[in-house]
């Protein structure tokens, strides 16, 4: 298959991203708050590998430690709208009633806004910081876990082995777990590598705009938004804090697109018959 070569590339680079983003503190680098005048708008040199920034901050230091930013709320994002979006479509799917048509109509309009919109007016309301941007950014993908969960739970809850578990006395929660929820874990898993990227991506956005996770923490998106004012004269303050976010994007991606590859059978085989249909010719 001609993606197991980048995703494969793409998983060595995830896991050193995250790897460096654990071992931060372990790091020779340097205090990536610590400002210094007789420092500043330093160009990429054998003391300051990235630069300076225009308080005098090393660039290398604070690329290292946003990973550790934005690997925290992709991650922290994912578990959260994973978690509650499974429980909501889970119990919509499988449940009758006008409770779940209470949580369909709720997801509905949930979905029918932006994750970026929700965000920007949860953290305009509650204030700028990690808390709120993590909530934020969870809100809006609730609904794609719902949708998904509760495909599952519709299609599976009128089995026969359902009815097979009913009948012989197993609990609303045993047949949830045991039966109708491992229907439902391939596309969840797809959709939280993919989810991923996509989360750091909108805190990126958001602390761009200044309404994200604001100085002197850095992360990429801030560290994007300071680089833009001296862009000309400093373009390495933008360079590399948006190679460093779109390389991660991108390795997500393939690793997700390589993993839903892997779990649909129907892509699987369509692969198979591309790969003997190219050596006929």
């Amino acid at each position: 298959m001609s993606l197991r070569a980048p995703a494969f590339l793409s998983g060595l680079f995830i896991a050193t991203v995250v790897a460096v983003a654990l071992v931060a503190p372990a790091l020779p680098v340097q205090n990536p708050t610590a400002q210094s005048v007789i420092r500043r708008l330093k160009a990429p040199s054998a003391e300051h590998v990235l630069g300076t920034d225009r308080l005098g901050r090393d660039i290398l230091s604070r690329v290292v430690w946003g990973t550790r930013v934005s690997l925290a709320v992709g991650a922290a994002v994912v578990a959260i709208s994973a978690l509650t979006g499974t429980a909501v479509g889970l119990a919509s799917g499988y449940f009758r009633g006008p409770a779940s048509d209470l949580l369909v109509r709720g997801v509905d309009v949930l979905q029918a806004f932006p994750a970026l919109i929700l965000a920007l007016a949860i953290v305009t309301a509650l204030g700028p910081g990690l808390g709120t941007v993590i909530a934020g950014i969870s809100l809006g993908y609730v609904p794609q876990f719902a949708r998904v969960t509760r495909a599952a739970a519709l299609a599976v809850r009128e089995r026969e082995y359902v009815d097979a578990a009913r009948a012989a006395g197993a609990g609303t929660g045993r047949i949830l777990l045991r039966h109708v929820l491992p229907n439902g874990v391939d596309p969840v898993i797809v959709l939280c590598t993919l989810l991923v990227p996509a989360a750091i991506l909108t805190e990126s956005m958001l602390s761009f705009l200044g309404l994200g996770i604001t100085e002197p923490t850095p992360t990429w998106g801030n560290m994007i938004d300071n680089g833009r004012l001296v862009l000309r004269e400093a373009p390495w303050l933008t360079v590399f804090p948006s190679a460093a976010l779109v390389m991660t994007v991108i390795a997500f991606n393939l690793v997700g697109d390589a993993i839903r590859d892997a779990l649909d059978p129907h892509v699987q085989e369509m692969w198979d018959q591309r790969g003997v249909l190219g050596s006929r010719l």
